[in-house]
């Protein structure tokens, strides 16, 4: 299961690692609306969250729905700013509509990569809006009314917002953050001059694989390993082709992907630190959870967990044939769970006790990723 984008003819330099003010904010914003999705942040949230006025923290309330379930398309920029003011400006550019569709793809749209038209101009999809607005709660179905009424006061009140938000606590953050965030660029743009894509996007994310067709037809793509499926290009945006990179302190476990047609597609990526666990695939965690459903196998499993055994003794202890013990084993070992060593002619096989108490975490991180 992956995320497609195909960059078939796209020269290298239009690849574009840069970091990004509104899109940390935006990060941020998810961290402190969604604690449940970022452990290790726990004491950034509840700090950051008491010592918020009650005025911006009700006014983070009626908009949350452009960061809290998903990532705005507005919040990532696909040609990053050096300041937070610079970004939103940018943002001011976009027409009404293309802001107000923008907007409302997140959680409103039936199908993200498909166009639709703005209910600012289109009633059918202006009243389908406002019901699915409605579904949301109170605050999300004013704030939609808002938008639809006076696009262009609601896009003042947001900008305020995130002008208030940087006074209160993020410009803190960005100072600290932005040296880190434009090292790794920096880092990740001489990686692809020096060591090409390939090798660029798996010290990005091990969730980012290159695809080069064998057929002769030159085909590359970038594969986005994530729960849902979409497709894009490098050249959606053809006044501007290209993929921009941006990375993100307060990312972890998300790897946010922003592909609505006729934008620029924007990965945002969580930075690398030593105590981020390296990302299982999930057609591993899938295998996994497989190989565990097994009710015999979850039987063998808590033999296992307690010590090595041989497949003579399982066979014994369970009263099945060692060729039957022999096939849940190697099923097992297939999936990574086990650790295998040989005492001179005996096999033993023992439960590995870390990878499958990963196994939660890292099935949590590929529905959140």
């Amino acid at each position: 299961m992956a995320n497609v984008i195909d960059i078939t003819g796209l020269p290298l330099e239009r690849l574009v690692f840069a970091p990004s003010p509104l899109a940390e904010l935006g990060a941020a914003l998810h961290a402190l609306s969604e604690p449940g999705h970022h452990p290790g942040l726990h004491g950034w949230v509840t700090a950051t969250n008491a010592g918020l006025k009650t005025d911006l923290a009700d006014r983070l309330c009626e908009a949350d729905f452009l960061w809290r379930s998903a990532r705005s398309d507005i919040l990532l920029p696909t040609r990053p700013g050096a300041t937070l003011a610079e970004e939103l400006d940018e943002l001011d550019g976009i027409d009404d509509e293309r802001f107000v569709a923008a907007a409302f793809e997140i959680s409103c749209s039936p199908k993200y990569t498909r166009p639709t038209p703005s209910p600012l101009v289109d009633e059918h999809e202006r009243a389908r809006v406002r019901e699915m607005a409605a579904a949301r709660g109170p605050r999300q179905a004013a704030f939609t009314d808002r938008m639809l009424t006076d696009p262009d006061g609601l896009r003042v009140w947001l900008r305020r917002l995130f002008e208030d938000c940087e006074a209160a606590f993020f410009g803190d953050i960005w100072r600290r953050v932005s040296i880190q965030l434009a090292a790794d660029a920096r880092h990740k743009t001489e990686l692809l001059r020096r060591k090409g894509l390939a090798e660029t996007l798996t010290a990005t994310s091990l969730a980012l694989t290159l695809e080069e067709a064998q057929d002769g037809t030159g085909t590359t793509r970038i594969l986005v390993d994530k729960l849902a499926s979409g497709r894009t290009t490098g050249f959606a945006d053809p006044a501007d082709p290209g993929l921009t990179f941006i990375p993100t302190s307060f990312g972890w476990p998300h790897l946010v992907f922003s592909h609505a047609p006729g934008w620029r597609p924007v990965l945002q990526y969580p930075v690398a630190s030593p105590e981020l666990p390296a990302p299982a695939t999930l057609e591993l965690v899938q295998q996994r959870l497989e190989a565990l459903g097994h009710p015999m196998r979850m039987q063998l499993c808590r033999t296992l967990s307690r010590g090595p055994h041989t497949t003579g003794e399982l066979a014994n202890a369970f009263g099945i044939t060692s060729p039957e013990v022999s096939r849940h084993i190697a099923v097992l070992k297939k999936a990574g769970l086990l650790q295998t060593r040989r005492r001179g002619r005996y096999v033993l096989h023992q439960l590995d006790l870390q990878v499958v108490a990963r196994l939660g975490s890292d099935f949590l991180e590929g529905v959140l990723r």
